[in-house]
């Protein structure tokens, strides 16, 4: 008997996914292909957006701590980098079966938004994890150190072996699946486009691809696609005027709301991020004088929210933390939130104008981008020139300056949001962390751009499919 039983279990397939045999099956598959965790909180706090409060101020917790150390955090807990790694690899399965089921049953071009939906976020997967757990792309250069393993198919075996490839066949493949799902694309496929990779959003994620590649005219391209007649003014998000005048609760709420036409791409992250209200390490009372007036370029102060949660804790309240239950008074939170802006999209574009040498262009997107943000914005007074990129960045040529400009524009804006990260390591800026000891002195250290640290470490599991990890 014993045997029979075994015998009519082997029989049967041993893997249980779903049968994907409906193109509306499809669709909600594919709509699961986006990363389950956060990466908010170990890029941010690696990055120069951070500071010390000093000993007995405010709370500690190891997801911040350690990265703020630029220290590996042990183990797959909420909001680290291995957890990351493996919400991307879930993404990218969820893809890979999608494409699997798209080769084999015949759905016809009702699927080809799906499909293409499947192959971009196939591309952001992967290219998030190679920006984060490889050495940064090199312009120019020959990328021959490792990249990440580039999974094609779904797997059907429990350990297999994989390849890490270099950063430039894993950058390849990357081009491949975003060119070709590019072509496929169809906003008018889903009920909720926000939470999808429509055109816009695939052009926002190509452009951001290609500021990393250093193909300026590629980044300037796909940029302008991302809102409709190259009106950036009226689609970036509103800081001087709606957003300045809601309440804290309608700030928090909808800032991240799929609503805005500044979010291109939402994405649901199981994440304890907005929780830290009051950590010793994070947005602190140095930091919040990056709104004050003198600290831009335009000499003018910033109108964005930064409450505070008793000095010197504050926070830029983007973020809201949802719940979904699963249970009587069971279940897990979550954050949504945008990973794609058209306010990014236009300054990746003013720093391609910059590259290629389109000086006026670059300063007219500058401009544009303050325009919304600054208390009382006087085109005539306020807007930002060749002067005053001299006089606040000295010593420097008018391009040097611009890059830094933009730079700064999109470090203050894009706060408590772990884009910081990402200029950090494409610009190999040196970040600074200060810290207390116990009687009060303060003392600093630095990541430099060559720093093994800045790139963050593979899981400890990843060794059983033969993967290296990266050298500490």
């Amino acid at each position: 008997m014993s045997m029979q039983s075994c015998k009519k279990y082997l029989e049967k397939a041993p893997d249980n996914r779903a049968e994907i045999n409906t193109v509306d099956k499809l669709s909600q598959l594919v709509g699961t292909a986006y990363p389950s965790a956060d990466y908010m909180t170990f890029t941010e706090y690696s990055s120069d957006n951070v500071e010390d409060k000093g000993v007995g101020i405010g709370s500690n917790n190891e997801a911040i701590d350690l990265p703020y150390n630029w220290e590996d955090v042990v183990g797959d807990g909420t909001n680290t980098s291995t957890s990351y790694w493996n919400g991307c690899y879930g993404a990218i399965a969820a893809a890979n079966q999608a494409l699997e089921a798209i080769e084999e049953q015949n759905f016809g071009d009702a699927a080809l938004p799906y499909k293409g939906e499947a192959l971009v976020a196939r591309a952001y997967a992967h290219f998030m994890l190679v920006t984060l757990f490889s050495k940064t792309y090199e312009i120019g250069g020959a990328n021959t150190s490792p990249g990440i393993p580039y999974v094609l198919k779904p797997e059907t075996k429990v350990i297999q072996p994989y390849s890490r490839g270099t950063v430039q066949s894993t950058y390849d493949l990357i081009q491949k699946d975003l060119e070709e799902g590019m072509k496929l694309l169809s906003a008018s496929a889903y009920k909720v486009p926000k939470y999808h990779f429509t055109p816009q959003a695939a052009h926002a994620f190509a452009a951001r691809f290609y500021l990393f590649k250093g193909e300026w005219q590629k980044v300037i391209d796909h940029a302008t696609l991302t809102v409709p007649g190259n009106d950036f003014v009226n689609n970036m998000r509103p800081i001087s005027t709606t957003l300045r005048t809601a309440t804290l609760e309608e700030h928090r709420t909808n800032f991240m709301a799929s609503g805005q036409k500044y979010n291109l791409l939402l994405v649901n992250n199981y994440s304890t991020y907005a929780r830290w209200t009051s950590p010793r390490h994070g947005f602190g009372s140095k930091l919040v004088q990056m709104f004050a007036a003198g600290k831009n370029v335009t000499g003018k102060g910033l109108a964005n929210t930064s409450p505070s949660y008793g000095i010197p804790h504050y926070t830029t309240y983007k973020h809201k933390e949802f719940f979904f239950n699963t249970g009587p008074g069971i279940g897990f939170p979550y954050l949504s939130y945008s990973i794609f802006t058209v306010d990014e999209a236009l300054m990746n574009r003013a720093e391609a104008y910059t590259q290629l040498g389109q000086e006026a262009l670059a300063l007219k997107d500058l401009n544009d981008f303050y325009s919304v943000r600054i208390f009382n914005y006087n085109p005539v007074s306020d807007v930002v020139t060749t002067a005053k990129l001299a006089t606040y960045f000295p010593g420097i040529t008018t391009k040097e300056a611009l890059i830094k400009a933009v730079l700064e524009a999109k470090k203050s804006q894009f706060l408590q949001e772990g884009l910081r990260w990402f200029d950090v390591l494409r610009h190999k800026i040196t970040v600074v962390h200060n810290n207390y000891d116990i009687t009060g002195i303060e003392t600093f250290m630095e990541l430099k751009p060559e720093d093994p640290r800045r790139v963050f470490q593979l899981p400890q599991e990843v060794k059983l499919s033969g993967v290296e990890l990266n050298p500490r």
